[in-house]
């Protein structure tokens, strides 16, 4: 890997943020370290993630899909671990594409480990990504914190979550580590952990612990998950009921808006901003590497 020149963009959406490394050909290696150390707050530039960029027919794990999307969103947790999707991710991967002159506002593809997403960039500027059907288990966990505990919904959203409705989100502790829940089988691979309260009809709030990250801003698939899980709480299913159902997720970091179709599909809706660009510098990375 060359180190003269490794360049990196800054974004975020509802203060999810991302380290953003183009590399259209995957002639970058980004080891597991290299990545945790560049999301890392204090040595490194910053993220809950990272968003490598590269062009599916140039990637193994998205040439199969390279007929339906250009674009592949090689993501990594901030740990350095691989996964499946980010919602927030996919909607500041597209503004990326769209800042550098890749795509234009309108639709796109963007191929994903979850699958192909479908975008649309508006003109006013948010964002919605297409985010696929959510996935409903009947193996439900419990998940406890300080003592209290609660059943939680177990929803696929291309990744794992486990949502939980609770009276107060104090409730879930400092989220610093994995919430304890039970029984672990049912999440073998680890899980992204929602804590929810209502603030209105079809308007929720939650706090979030992202398997690899630690508590987050926010978390577009599981703002997803909740949505779905609310509406089921609430009785509704698009599904029966021939009608979409909206919900209003307010996060930590900002809002989204979920729709879930008569289909199962899934609308996300909510702000994609970059805010800085740079060069990581050669000596650094070469310490990294090394």
């Amino acid at each position: 890997m060359s180190t003269s020149q490794i360049a990196f963009l800054k974004g975020h959406a509802t203060e999810n943020d991302f380290v953003i490394v183009p590399d259209p050909e995957n002639a970058l290696d980004l080891p597991v370290h290299l990545v945790a150390r560049l999301c890392d707050r204090r040595a490194g530039i910053g993220g809950d993630g990272l968003l490598h960029v590269v062009r599916s027919a140039a990637h193994p794990d998205a040439e199969g899909m390279a007929e339906q999307a250009e674009w592949f969103m090689d993501y990594r947790n901030a740990d350095g671990s691989v996964a499946e999707m980010c919602g927030n991710g996919v909607r500041v991967f597209a503004r990326y594409l769209q800042r550098s002159g890749l795509v234009a506002e309108g639709d796109l593809a963007v191929a994903t480990r979850g699958g192909v997403k479908r975008v649309h960039i508006a003109k006013d500027g948010d964002v919605t990504v297409s985010m696929g059907r959510a996935v409903l288990s009947g193996a439900g966990v419990t998940v406890t914190v300080d003592g209290r505990s609660w059943d939680a919904r177990n929803v696929n959203m291309g990744n794992p979550h486990a949502v939980a409705f609770v009276e107060d989100l104090d409730h879930a502790g400092n989220l610093y580590s994995v919430p304890p829940f039970s029984p672990q089988s049912v999440y073998p691979d680890g899980v992204n952990i929602e804590f929810v309260v209502d603030r209105g009809p079809r308007h929720v709030a939650m706090r979030v612990h992202e398997r690899g990250s630690g508590e987050t801003r926010s978390c577009g698939t599981g703002a997803c998950a909740v949505a779905v899980a609310a509406a089921r709480r609430d009785g509704v299913d698009p599904a029966l009921t021939g009608a979409p159902v909206t919900y209003t997720v307010d996060l930590p970091g900002g809002t989204l808006v979920i729709t879930e179709h008569p289909d199962g599909g899934i609308d996300m809706t909510g702000p994609a901003v970059i805010v800085a660009e740079g060069v990581i510098d050669a000596t650094w990375l070469e310490t990294m590497i090394g």
